[in-house]
């Protein structure tokens, strides 16, 4: 795809010659006309000096059109490109190029901030000086007003190839600016998205330990039993909770106990796989969803989080209950929960850490 500076205005444009002599012969520039034109080149060569100092004059009065031309070097600049547009006026020559000089004559005035009523003022005078050139020179009546006309027909084709411009350019900016807009909604669609997901991550976990909460737990145990009925697969959970807790918080502070919360959510989440889901239940209970998991396996990740939490805090205990379901057998949630609730308080009864199922 070829980029827009390595196109000309006409090709952006989509102005063939169709086009242009289309134009031209809507506007009553037949070949009559422009040949009419061309014959005063010389005269028009005489005085283009002339016509171009007095239009500068006129123009650097106005101080809009004084404050956009700055400097000497900018105004010498244009006095040159006016000079050579009031020769093409006359060369008899009103081809692609000149169509296509025309068309950049536009496009630098509208970046340069000239407004279209600025550019109609300085047509309109610089007509005028022309004119009157023409009239001083020309005594043939009839010539003359034929020439007035083609020129004044001149003048309408070459400003309707400037506002061309001007509108292809103010189109272009609004698409610009368009297309910016929807870039930034879109990124800001991905960020509201990503910050929403963010939210909505943090709505589920447990601050203290990073754990999923129990609220998170059940809308994954609902999930994961329905899956165990339709794949007719087992599913185990794991209940754990602290020994005398209210013990550690007493004797050792809460900051002691919260250290113990997060060990435990860390001890957790280092003894199982990325299926599982584990969540902070409440106070110091912990519940560990372990997809397509019997007892016996479910068993060992019990007593894997046991040795790992003893080994740093050898004077706690942890009580465990595992419940698992029947291979394919339906079961509630809270019935789920109930059974490795009720095997932990069995495990309770044991001294130190223990592990009951069944």
């Amino acid at each position: 795809m070829k980029r827009r500076t390595d196109t000309t205005l006409l090709e952006q444009m989509k102005i063939s010659d169709v086009e242009i002599v289309n134009r031209m012969e809507l506007l009553g520039l037949d070949n009559d006309a422009l040949m009419l034109l061309s014959r005063h080149k010389v005269l028009i060569e005489d005085q283009v000096d002339a016509i171009v100092d007095e239009f500068y004059e006129k123009q650097t009065e106005i101080d809009e059109i004084s404050l956009l031309i700055g400097d000497a070097d900018t105004l010498m600049r244009l006095r040159n490109a006016q000079r050579k547009y009031v020769i093409d006026l006359f060369s008899g020559e009103y081809d692609a190029e000149y169509v296509n000089n025309r068309l950049r004559i536009g496009m630098v005035h509208k970046r340069i901030g000239v407004e279209p009523k600025l550019y109609l003022s300085a047509v309109k005078t610089l007509k005028e000086l022309i004119v009157n050139v023409l009239k001083k020179h020309i005594e043939d009546h009839d010539e003359i007003e034929k020439t007035l006309l083609a020129l004044d027909n001149l003048f309408y084709f070459d400003t309707t190839l400037v506002f061309d411009t001007y509108i292809d350019s103010l189109v272009g900016e609004i698409e610009s600016a368009k297309r910016r807009t929807e870039e930034y909604a879109v990124s800001l669609e991905k960020k509201v998205a990503e910050r929403t997901k963010q939210l909505e991550e943090q709505a589920k976990l447990d601050p203290l330990t990073g754990l999923y909460n129990q609220r998170a737990m059940q809308d994954v145990l609902k999930r994961e039993l329905a899956a165990v009925k339709r794949r007719k697969t087992q599913l185990s959970l794991v209940y754990i909770d602290i020994d005398n807790f209210k013990n550690i918080n007493d004797t050792y502070g809460h900051i002691k106990g919260d250290e113990v919360l997060k060990s435990i959510g860390k001890v957790v989440i280092s003894g199982i796989r990325e299926i599982d889901l584990a969540c902070r239940y409440g106070g110091d209970e912990f519940c560990i969803i372990l997809p397509e998991c019997d007892t016996k396996n479910a068993l060992n990740v019990g007593n894997n989080i046991i040795g790992e939490f003893n080994k740093k805090y050898p004077d706690f205990a942890l009580s465990l209950g595992i419940s698992s379901t029947e291979q394919g057998e339906p079961i509630a949630p809270d019935m789920l929960i109930k059974l490795a609730d009720d095997n932990m308080y069995k495990a309770k009864k044991e001294k130190g850490s223990h592990v009951c199922y069944g």
